[in-house]
């Protein structure tokens, strides 16, 4: 009987013109716009995008009043820089209607919010390993690179054909719990039409797709005479972005996090201010995790933190290294509650939150990026719980 454990583990990605993800962008704009003015406001903005359509809707806290009347343009903008710029891709940030929906938000979240207490309950995890140099999942790292690389190539206008909605899925072959092989690639990206065959992809892009993106991204050494290529697998992809699917904010929760590797408590982060731990607590439970396995107390690292509504300390803190720990989990937790702060407002002072840096996050994953609106990717704790952990052994 073999030692030997396989399994294949498969993350996707998709583009910026990805009709949930501009809803992402459209709702971190609105937030981005808020706190370059008003560093305090509150913002729980939904964006929905359909054809000839962008609905803006939420409720926000601001003394930037004349914001309101500015939200059309802010959507146009963001639709124009993502790439729909034409009427012929069924959705073009000239002609689409943009309707304003946004209102006040309730006072009674704001008695909880206004003392330093959690925007709501919820639970938050964060996940970090040491597969790839940013410390995260092999698959979704994959995924990232390919979409950003065809969104990229689009906006470079190195191959033609190329719209701004797209996919990706990486499906990698684990042995004995280490990445070895790729076993699936995927990739499909909204196209012009052929320009005489009707439903078929244009001449070459297949092609392109193969030379100038796959084997651009993916080690070669990570390949061989098994891993499955699909490219355009249903042959034609013209009708793409909100004309093909309607778009909503907080529909790529997965993509947005680790690809499927490591938990996820549910809530979105994309038209939310840092108040509302659902985005800021995942940011420093990633921060959290990081530091962990950056500074080799483990090969993979799982943490959750626990809210209630209008309390400031976590209900729970949970460190789950999977058996790599170089010291227990209790003491992991110690650890952690040294080192890091946990309550909203200590989070959002340590990884300056209120600041405009939102719509970066909005595509292509909000960790395992570098930049400096990234704070959460920082392993400057790392030598400090080194070296407290070494003392506690």
């Amino acid at each position: 009987m073999s030692d030997v454990s396989r399994h294949i583990f498969t993350s996707e990605s998709v583009t910026e013109g990805h009709p949930d993800k501009i809803a992402d962008q459209v709702s971190d704009a609105v937030l981005d716009a808020i706190l370059r003015e008003d560093p305090t406001g509150r913002v729980a903005c939904e964006t929905l995008v359909t054809t000839g359509t962008c609905i803006v809707a939420g409720e926000i806290t601001t003394t930037n009043l004349k914001f309101f009347r500015d939200i059309p343009d802010l959507a146009r903008e963001v639709i124009r820089q993502i790439g729909f710029t034409s009427s012929d891709y069924g959705f073009d940030y000239k002609s689409c209607s943009v309707m304003n929906l946004i209102h006040g938000q309730s006072p009674h979240i704001a008695m909880g919010v206004d003392t330093g207490g959690a925007g709501d309950q919820g639970l938050m995890f964060g996940y970090a390993c040491d597969e790839t140099p940013e410390l995260m999942p092999l698959p979704i790292t994959l995924a990232h690179q390919l979409v950003k690389r065809l969104s990229d190539a689009r906006n470079a206008n190195e191959f033609p054909h190329l719209r701004p909605d797209g996919k990706s899925q990486v499906s990698v072959e684990y042995v004995n719990g280490k990445p070895a092989r790729i076993d699936a690639i995927v990739v499909s990206t909204q196209h012009d039409p052929h320009p005489a065959k009707a439903n078929t992809m244009p001449d070459g892009l297949v092609d392109n797709i193969r030379e100038k993106i796959i084997k651009t991204v993916v080690p070669a050494d990570m390949i061989d005479a098994n891993t499955k290529f699909h490219i355009n697998p249903t042959g034609c992809f013209e009708v793409g972005g909100p004309h093909g699917d309607t778009g909503l904010t907080g529909r790529k929760i997965i993509v947005d996090t680790y690809g499927g590797m490591g938990r996820h408590g549910g809530g979105a982060f994309s038209g939310k201010d840092p108040t509302k731990v659902d985005r800021s607590a995942c940011y420093m439970a990633r921060y959290i995790a990081k530091n962990i396995v950056a500074a080799g107390l483990a090969s993979r690292c799982e943490v959750q933190l626990a809210y209630a509504i209008g309390v400031a300390d976590p209900v729970s803190v949970l460190v789950n290294t999977f058996g790599t720990g170089v010291v227990d989990e209790e003491r992991m937790t110690e650890l952690v509650r040294a080192h890091f702060p946990l309550t909203p407002k200590g989070i959002i002072e340590h990884l300056k939150l209120r600041r405009p840096i939102y719509q970066a996050t909005a595509a292509f994953g909000h960790f395992g990026r570098t930049g400096d609106g990234f704070t959460w990717e920082a392993t400057d704790k790392a030598a400090g719980l080194r070296e407290d952990a070494r003392i506690a052994r």
